[in-house]
């Protein structure tokens, strides 16, 4: 907790903890660090893993569509619908829970977005090709166009009516990607920017516009960008005072102007070198910047205020296509990060593509959307929507405005916090680079830049300009760190959806399973199937029913329920080739109708498995593989048959529960078959050892082979699975008298 003595106790010694302080003093011995370890960890902020089983249910979905649309701002709408009247089948997600993005809140729209909106959203629910997934996260974007989304079902709701799942996991396989995932405001980095009352421009924006929440009563705005001017004029129309505009620039251009219409004083050229306050933001130092807002030119003044609205830019959002392979490149022009070239059967359109102006995202989206759809086959890439009437204002450039200098050196300077969640300051970032941490990755490693489950959206540019300059490089030759799903952190128990208690390692069972449990088998677990293991009679041991058991198989005859055996079905015109490379024995001689004993062996000469293989046909044979390791063999042959001999003609398709199969053994075991197959051929000249024959048995077709597992004389009797417990118990009819 925040009163927690660990906590009380780094805060009054916070300026002798920097960055990886622990690695320096605590590690140096393993005594010591036993004992502070504890200490430490409780300081972390994590918390703890609940006790019992989960009590929501969650669910998963397979989804197939044409274009995948992630992101419903006016660059993913409209992408969204000009591949719908392409005829393609589109999906478009939304992590909000209600479709708009940057229309519902954004001083950066136009006059007709509400109606256009709803327009546009009403012909996508018209199509009954588009499914639309508001409350739904896209997490994850991996190889070959497979893309998981996250839908929270009931998250929203005070409880879950009945067994509704809380949360959908959707595993989606799209032909083309359209990422519409927009941009995040980059807070600018001063001292005490931690103090509570200091928000981002574009998160008050959505608390007045959305929300109708004023979060203070008197506004300061800091700002080195057009883009957040409409917060103060949004603020002054909810009825609240604005204290003043604070532009880094010496220039603001015609935003500054407009607002200075309204009556709002706007100060250019100068920066917030410091928030004042404790537990609440009272008030700003501000103090005139140079040209390029890397030194003071004078003495701060203070200006009261109790909200600070900063807005340093905007970083479009890239961790999808970084997921996809597109290695972020810098832009000096718009001050941030852009996505690279694609590596797969994707698009970025708007912000998320570094186009900041509404007409640009518009028409961006519309332009994504219809070639998306061409590519998957739909339509010819021209754009299929009108474009509404939008009128951008002329915007001065952005500056780049990375840290915001203050009087005091920044090792001295109160905390300059560049990633709020893991607090990272300036000095952590300068420190780590004074001792030789040049790439941004050990610099991510060292200090935590980044590794929040924000992952650097707000953080991380700041903190790689920081680093750029300390190290004297530039931001593009510093670089970024790697992005990896999740984007948003996601519930282990979507991840596992219904695979969970029972149904986790679920319980397989033979077509005989019923006959077993009614005459009181004893099972064993082999992998995930029930087996019977012995029958025991009242009064006798285990040792007991096996060695009767025995004897009957000896002296008469026995029967065993085989059907766990893995059976996989090979086939193809290099089938026999495909079968000596993964046994050690050889198969292309083998006749038609015969069967031959395998040994499988792994790359180290160690055994895999083994197994009777036959052959049905002239390009098909059945392998029976043992019945723990018929997923991973078939899994082995498909590895080898996918990814080292590609071009073999074979296909392998696993049997095993296709099949029942009744393992007849002993000296009687000729006799019971002999009964039941009276047009079967079984004597020794017609039906030798090591063969398979096709024909009925008590009627029912049935596939029989002559091999044995036991050493006694032994037919194994295979039907479809549907018939397997009346072939039982035509077979232990037969038997009785033996």
């Amino acid at each position: 907790s925040r009163d927690s003595p660990y906590k009380r106790l780094a805060s009054a010694f916070a300026g002798w903890l920097p960055t990886g302080f622990y690695y320096k003093t605590f590690m140096a011995s393993k005594r010591v660090w036993a004992a502070a370890e504890h200490g430490l960890r409780q300081t972390t902020g994590l918390g703890s893993v609940p006790n019992g089983a989960d009590p929501d249910c969650y669910q998963t979905a397979n989804q197939h569509c044409d274009v995948l649309v992630a992101g419903a701002g006016p660059a993913g709408v409209m992408a969204a619908l000009a591949a719908a009247r392409a005829g393609a089948r589109v999906l478009l997600v939304d992590e909000q829970s209600e479709m708009g993005g940057g229309l519902l809140a954004s001083p950066r729209t136009f006059a007709s977005a509400e109606p256009w909106l709803a327009a546009a959203l009403a012909e996508l629910l018209s199509h009954r090709d588009v499914l639309l997934l508001p409350r739904s996260t896209v997490f994850g974007y991996y190889d070959h166009n497979f893309l998981t989304v996250l839908e929270r079902c009931t998250d929203h709701l005070p409880s879950a009516s009945g067994r509704a799942p809380r949360q959908r996991l959707h595993r989606v396989r799209a032909r083309q990607t359209v990422l519409a995932t927009g941009a995040v405001e980059r807070p600018l980095v001063f001292a005490g920017n931690d103090i509570p009352g200091v928000m981002l421009a574009s998160s008050v924006a959505v608390y007045v516009k959305r929300y109708a929440v004023a979060p203070g009563q008197r506004l300061l705005l800091f700002t080195c960008n057009d883009s957040a001017y409409g917060v103060a004029l949004d603020w002054l129309g909810a009825g609240r005072e604005v204290a003043a505009i604070v532009d880094s620039r010496a220039q603001p251009g015609v935003c500054a102007e407009q607002a200075r219409a309204s009556g709002i004083e706007v100060i250019a050229g100068h920066g917030v070198v410091e928030a004042v306050g404790g537990k609440r933001v009272q008030g700003a130092l501000l103090a005139p910047l140079n040209a390029d807002a890397t030194r003071l030119e004078g003495p701060p003044r203070r200006i009261d205020c109790d909200l600070i609205a900063s807005s340093g830019g905007w970083n479009p959002t890239l961790h999808l296509s970084s997921q996809a392979g597109a290695r972020p490149v810098w832009s000096d022009e718009l001050a941030a990060f852009v996505p690279g070239p694609p590596r797969q059967a994707t698009r970025c359109a708007g912000a998320a593509a570094g186009a900041f102006a509404m007409g640009d995202c518009l028409r961006q989206g519309a332009e994504a959307g219809a070639e998306a759809a061409a590519l998957a086959g739909c339509g010819d890439g021209r754009v299929a929507v009108d474009l509404p009437e939008v009128d951008d204002p002329p915007e001065q450039p952005t500056q780049a405005l990375f840290l915001v200098p203050h009087c005091r050196p920044v090792s001295r300077a109160p905390r300059q916090l560049v990633d709020l969640q893991l607090d990272v300051t300036a000095a952590d970032i300068e420190l780590a680079a004074r001792e030789g941490y040049r790439s941004v990755e050990h610099v991510k490693r060292y200090t935590a830049l980044g590794f929040g489950t924000d992952q650097g959206k707000l953080g991380n540019v700041n903190g790689i300009a920081i680093l750029a300059a300390a190290t004297g490089r530039s931001i593009a030759e510093t670089g970024t760190t790697v992005f990896r799903p999740a984007y948003t952190p996601a519930t282990f128990g979507a991840v596992a959806g219904r695979d969970v208690g029972d149904l986790f390692d679920p319980e397989r069972h033979t077509a005989m399973h019923g006959w077993h449990l009614r005459h009181g088998a004893a099972w064993e677990n082999v992998s995930r199937w029930k087996r019977p293991w012995y029958y025991p009679k009242p009064g006798e041991t285990m040792h007991d029913a096996v060695a009767r058991e025995c004897l009957a198989a000896r002296n008469g005859v026995g029967l065993l329920d085989a059907s766990t055996l893995g059976k996989i079905d090979v086939q193809g015109r290099d089938a026999a080739l495909f079968l000596d490379r993964v046994y050690t024995g050889g198969f292309r001689r083998l006749g038609v109708g015969r069967c031959r004993y395998g040994l499988m062996l792994r790359e180290d000469g160690t055994i895999f498995d083994d197994g009777v293989t036959a052959r049905l046909a002239e390009r098909r044979y059945l392998m029976h593989t043992t019945t723990g390791n018929a997923e991973a063999v078939l899994a082995w042959l498909e590895l080898w048959r996918q990814t080292e001999w590609p071009q073999l003609d074979v296909h392998c398709v696993s049997v095993t529960d296709h099949w029942a199969t009744a393992a007849l053994a002993g000296p009687q075991a000729r006799a019971v078959l002999a009964e039941l197959a009276p047009d079967f051929a079984i004597d020794n000249a017609a039906f030798a050892f090591m063969q398979v024959r096709e024909g009925r048995v008590a009627g029912l077709p049935a596939r029989v082979f002559r091999i044995s597992f036991s050493g006694e004389l032994s037919f194994e009797i295979n039907v479809p699975a549907e018939h397997g417990e009346a072939l039982w118990s035509a077979l232990v009819a037969a038997g009785e008298r033996f």
